[in-house]
């Protein structure tokens, strides 16, 4: 793998962008990839500067999913092997998942297998006509299994249920209708201004209660509301209400002045 597999950069209003760059590869993954890709992510969680992350992918495909080259490599291992070369993959979608900061896919080309599970895990998900969707494994004997519970929160249990099991591929059109991507635009031109949109819209938000409100997301789904539930999410706003970021924007608001992370330039 070359040194240029993941393209980095991060822009004065603390956008970072991570590419996937094996275009040759139609950027697909192996182990070393795998590893690069969650300790890139782990930097940039810990990188202050950072306020929103873009998943983007250079050439014509986002990412076809596993290398050949691996899965040939994988064909020959021990179920020990398998093991562990699963819970490195299962560690990325994770690390993705559980970001702290706002993720944005930007889909401009196919997405199978992990890169379906790659854009599920990121909290907004823009696909341009041209892109195309694929959960493949069943054809090889294999299953999605690592991506499921995120790609299953996406999706809903009643179209992993057919997309699983035929393993057909669908276009943006579809991915839209059952909730896989937010939104479809026409070319690549249109999904760099959609991309620009929503780093508008998320820059001019409290960074901590962004990262609050996605925490809250993962706590409350599929939990019973409850005295336990109700009394958990009040101290959570309470919590938020005497932070110094709720101070300062509640405080912002009256004055009419745009608040302290917003940036002015």
């Amino acid at each position: 793998m070359s040194e240029t597999a993941i393209l980095t950069n991060i822009d004065s209003r603390g956008v970072a962008t991570l590419t996937l760059n094996r275009p040759e590869l139609h950027n697909a993954f192996d182990d070393k990839l795998i590893a690069e890709l969650t300790d890139v992510l782990r930097e940039l969680e810990e990188d202050s500067d950072v306020r929103l992350l873009l998943l983007a992918s250079s050439g014509k495909s986002f990412s076809a999913g596993a290398d050949l080259n691996w899965m040939h490599r994988m064909a020959d291992y021990s179920r020990e092997q398998n093991l562990a070369d699963a819970e490195e993959l299962a560690e990325l979608m994770r690390t993705l998942n559980t970001f702290s900061k706002p993720t944005i896919a930007l889909v401009q080309g196919a997405a199978y297998g992990g890169g379906v599970g790659l854009v599920a895990c990121c909290d907004i998900a823009i696909a341009t006509q041209r892109a195309a969707f694929c959960l493949s494994e069943v054809k090889l004997g294999l299953i999605p299994a690592v991506i499921s519970p995120y790609v299953v929160a996406a999706i809903g249990s009643r179209m992993a249920r057919r997309y699983f099991l035929t393993a057909e591929s669908f276009d943006a059109t579809e991915a839209h209708r059952i909730g896989l991507v937010h939104q479809v635009v026409k070319d690549d031109k249109e999904l760099a201004a959609e991309a620009e949109n929503q780093i508008s819209k998320l820059l001019v938000n409290s960074p901590n209660a962004m990262s609050a409100a996605k925490n809250l997301i993962a706590d409350v789904v599929g939990r019973q509301v409850d005295d336990v539930l109700i009394a958990e999410t009040a101290g959570r706003i309470a919590d938020q209400r005497s932070s110094l970021e709720g101070r300062a924007g509640i405080s912002a608001f009256f004055e009419k002045r745009r608040p302290s992370w917003v940036n002015e330039k």
